[in-house]
């Protein structure tokens, strides 16, 4: 029995939010792989174009509850989305046509883009902080919980309930329906294969009659999905903050790049490296640990590695290791 308890607290501490939270980031790296294998340079607003797509998804949320408009008991949220990717999707567009396209048309080197893809990202913050606010935001409604630990504990007899939250649940599911779509246009359609024909050689992409800013513009509508479904799953499983969204900026890279950058299936694999090691490294053992030893060996301690005030430093020592040992990820991606 107590093995089945130290497992059901495994799973509702460390598996379920590290699998929430991995598909989160496999979501946002999925956008920063596609900008640098098909635009050439690392976009540094990415958090904050993130937090942008997020902020009008909650305004509208708020518009609809205050109408009255739900769908229990799934969060009114989902139904705000649309207008969410096509307000980021807008914003990306325009961006692109009074920033990035004067470069691309004198072909600027790649540090030109990251420089000014980090005032965008300083302008694009101030935006979110002036119409949203610095403070947290709570826009989650519905019912909370698929399963709760009260109702676990009763239907199983045993001592530590599962708590499996609906916007967990939504977030893994929601990320296995993207993954799968994005990955049938890239590798089925028409459009999806000119975009890895760009990606792979754009000089015989040319050659071959493709429009390359029809290939841009499409990248950055993906990338406006993605990125906006990323946000407001990450700020319905836990909370919106402008702050927070500009330091994902660091497990995300660290994502694409520990899976490969420039590579689709090494960004999602990455992405649940990142989460798992982030939550296994920071979650405080002491339960688990109780559980499974004898009452006498029962350990004074958290067990705890590192406080989860310093959960992004093991973002940053993964990416320091594989930069160091190999520069081109899990599954072979562009070396960095």
């Amino acid at each position: 029995m107590d093995i089945l308890n130290a497992l059901v607290a495994l799973l509702n501490f460390v598996v379920i939010p590290a699998m929430a939270y991995g598909s989160q980031l496999a979501l946002g790296a999925l956008g920063v792989t596609l900008i640098y294998g098909i635009l050439r340079f690392s976009n540094f607003a990415h958090g904050d174009s993130m937090a942008f797509g997020a902020m009008v998804t909650i305004l509208v949320t708020w518009w609809f509850q205050s109408m009255g408009v739900s769908i229990d008991p799934l969060p009114t949220a989902l139904l705000a989305l649309p207008f969410g990717i096509v307000g980021t999707a807008l914003m990306l567009l325009a961006t692109d046509r009074v920033v990035y396209r004067f470069y691309r048309r004198v072909k600027a080197k790649p540090i030109v883009f990251v420089m000014a893809s980090m005032g965008v990202m300083f302008i694009m913050n101030g935006v979110v902080r002036f119409v949203i606010g610095p403070d947290d935001q709570r826009f989650a409604d519905g019912a909370r919980f698929i399963i709760s630990a009260r109702d676990f504990k009763s239907m199983t007899g045993l001592d530590e309930g599962l708590a499996f939250k609906t916007s967990q649940g939504l977030t893994i599911v929601t990320a296995v329906i993207v993954v799968a779509a994005l990955f049938w246009f890239l590798n089925k359609t028409r459009t999806g294969k000119s975009m890895r024909a760009f990606s792979d050689n754009e000089d015989l992409a040319l050659l071959s009659g493709i429009n390359p800013e029809r290939v841009v513009m499409i990248t950055w509508i993906i990338v406006a999905g993605l990125i906006t479904i990323a946000g407001v799953l990450y700020g319905l499983d836990k909370t919106f903050k402008p702050f927070t969204y500009f330091q994902l900026l660091l497990p995300i890279f660290a994502s694409a790049i520990v899976g490969g950058l420039g590579s689709p299936l090494g960004a999602i694999a990455g992405g649940f490296v990142i989460a798992f090691s982030e939550v296994t490294v920071t979650y405080a053992w002491k339960k688990v640990v109780t559980y499974l030893l004898p009452e006498s060996l029962e350990p004074s301690g958290l067990v705890q590695l590192m406080s989860t005030d310093y959960k992004f430093a093991v973002s940053f020592v993964i990416l320091i290791i594989v930069l160091l040992f190999k520069p081109t990820g899990l599954f072979k991606g562009q070396s960095v």
